[in-house]
């Protein structure tokens, strides 16, 4: 009895070694890289993935190349094994946090230049004052590479605007801000009381480059109106485009998040034509949240947890109820 109960502790020591070994593999798609992340030798971090194979009667991974590739089964178990791993990793932190002594860590957060520069300073500011021992790193990227970062679990959260949510995703708007039409203070548009999509046609339209939302945002809804736009130049970053707007150099629709009210330049709401953009926070659905990413969300979005936690349920509920 007392080999069976220490084959037991053995073996329950073992899992938690096994599935870091396992999640690290599949985040890296590589059993060397994995190794260097868990300062581990490759065939130690192969015998552990193919104990957890053999006593689960799994296959986890299959190899394309180079690279690993979780299968069906692989996939499953790395979401349910995930958060397990974090959460015991982070368990230290989370201890302390809950007593109110969040003094270490890092914080990565994702977001575009406008949320950068717009949204994100105040919050960023209390959250430094209020924990100074956490190092911020924020990660000024496209939407696209944002979602890349997420799912590597290379940032703890991105904020930002979605017009799609992916399944794997978890998107709550917090802040919404109405599209307006900029232009020159000399423009023939400036001076109209009131401007209707139609009237924006002829001119060029200065527009974010176009493998970004704006452009598919607004292609879209000129198409639900039956118009196209023409762009006359692409300039990267609202402040940018401003500029070249004030230069006469064209019109631009931006959201109202960019404007401050000193610009030297005309403004028309355009929320007769055009519904608001919102933004919000964005984390990868099933992700285990370390301590100073949900005081942060916490911070920005109180509301983020009670709305994550009506999604699980909403998912966990069965079909046709």
């Amino acid at each position: 009895m007392a080999r069976d109960t220490r084959s037991q502790l053995y073996y329950k020591r073992n899992r938690l070694k096994q599935l870091r070994a396992f999640c690290t593999a599949a985040k890296t798609g590589s059993i060397s890289r994995a190794a260097e992340l868990l300062f581990q030798s490759q065939p130690t971090v192969t015998l552990q993935i193919q104990a957890l194979e053999r006593e689960m009667d799994l296959v986890l991974f299959e190899r394309r190349g180079r690279k690993l590739v979780l299968t069906p089964e692989g996939r499953v178990l790395h979401e349910l094994a995930q958060p397990l791993v974090d959460g015991i990793d982070g368990l230290e932190q989370e201890f302390h946090a809950r007593y109110g002594r969040l003094d270490g860590g890092e914080l990565h957060i994702a977001a575009g230049e406008s949320t950068t520069l717009y949204i994100l300073p105040d919050y960023v500011k209390r959250f430094a004052e209020t924990y100074p021992g956490v190092e911020i790193k924020l990660h000024n990227v496209t939407g696209r590479d944002g979602m890349a970062m997420l799912r590597a679990d290379e940032a703890d959260l991105a904020v930002g605007s979605m017009l799609e949510v992916p399944d794997d995703i978890v998107y709550h708007p917090t802040f919404s801000y109405s599209p307006v039409l900029i232009t020159a203070p000399d423009h023939p548009l400036a001076k109209k009381e009131r401007v209707t999509l139609e009237d924006i046609c002829p001119y060029g339209l200065i527009l974010p480059p176009r493998h970004l939302a704006t452009w598919r945002f607004l292609e879209l809804v000129f198409k639900q109106h039956g118009l196209e736009f023409r762009v006359s130049l692409e300039a990267g970053g609202w402040e940018i485009i401003k500029k070249y707007v004030a230069l006469g150099l064209g019109v631009s629709i931006v959201s109202g998040i960019c404007l401050t009210g000193g610009e030297a330049l005309a403004c028309h709401p355009l929320d007769e034509w055009i519904p608001k953009r919102s933004y919000g926070v964005v984390v990868r659905r099933g992700k285990f949240l370390s301590p100073q990413a949900r005081a942060f969300i916490e911070m920005i979005d109180p509301a983020f947890f009670a709305f994550q936690k009506k999604e699980a349920a909403r998912e966990a509920a069965p079909e046709g109820r």
